[in-house]
This record gives C-alpha cells, sequence and structure tokens, in this order.
C-alpha cells in the first residue's frame, strides 16, 4: 500500500549544482537540507514543504518534457509576477475547478507547475 511521497528528484547537468541552489533555494526559497554522509556522490537535498525534493547530476539529457513537479503556493499572482520579472515564460495550462496554475522551465529546463487552491 502506497501512504504518500516521501520525496521527488529533478537532474541538472553536472556543473549545474550552482545555478541549482540559486534557482531553487534563492529564487523559490527551498530550505537546503543536510543529506546523509553515505551519499558520496553530488547532489542538494532541499525541504519542499510536506516532502523533499532531491537535485541530482545527470548530463546527455533531454529535460524538456510534459513530467513535472506542482509545486502548492499561497500566492499564485505574486509568483506569476517574479516569475515575469526574470523574463521567464509562462505556459497556460487548462483550468482545474478550485485552482489557479500554470507551469514554466527552470534554468536546466525541467518543467514545474505551481498551483493554488481558490476555493475549499
Amino acid at each position: 500500500m502506497i501512504i504518500g511521497v516521501n520525496h521527488a528528484q529533478v537532474n541538472v547537468p553536472s556543473d549545474g549544482l550552482s545555478t541549482a541552489r540559486d534557482f531553487y533555494v534563492g529564487f523559490l526559497g527551498m530550505k537546503e537540507i543536510k543529506r546523509p554522509d553515505v551519499f558520496t556522490s553530488k547532489g542538494i537535498w532541499l525541504n519542499a514543504g510536506p516532502f523533499e525534493l532531491h537535485i541530482g547530476v545527470e548530463d546527455n539529457v533531454e529535460r524538456k518534457t510534459r513530467a513535472h513537479l506542482a509545486y502548492e503556493v499561497t500566492d499564485i499572482l505574486a509568483w506569476r509576477k517574479k516569475i515575469t520579472d526574470k523574463g521567464w515564460k509562462i505556459t497556460e495550462q487548462p483550468k482545474i475547478p478550485n485552482y489557479e496554475r500554470f507551469h514554466f522551465r527552470d534554468p536546466f529546463g525541467n518543467n514545474i507547475e505551481l498551483i493554488q487552491r481558490t476555493e475549499n
């Protein structure tokens, strides 16, 4: 029986960890957490609300897919402005009842959805 999501992982090129840290910690505001000492490979672990986001390293991969993580936010309009102010392209998505949402790409081409519940 599946009881929930423990963590998700996105991958960046091996020379992209600094940019990933700037984006996920600096721009999105996630908190970096210590990885267990048993891991010798490169990577970053982050607190993403009720679960963890792991940033792994993987070279020579096409990242422009529809696969994505959806991060729930409290102020979708503020996020829309923050993203467009950076000059990043927002991709509108079909409406879901009781939600506002949109997609955009991180600096590596990983697809990201931001979503806010508008009604209970």
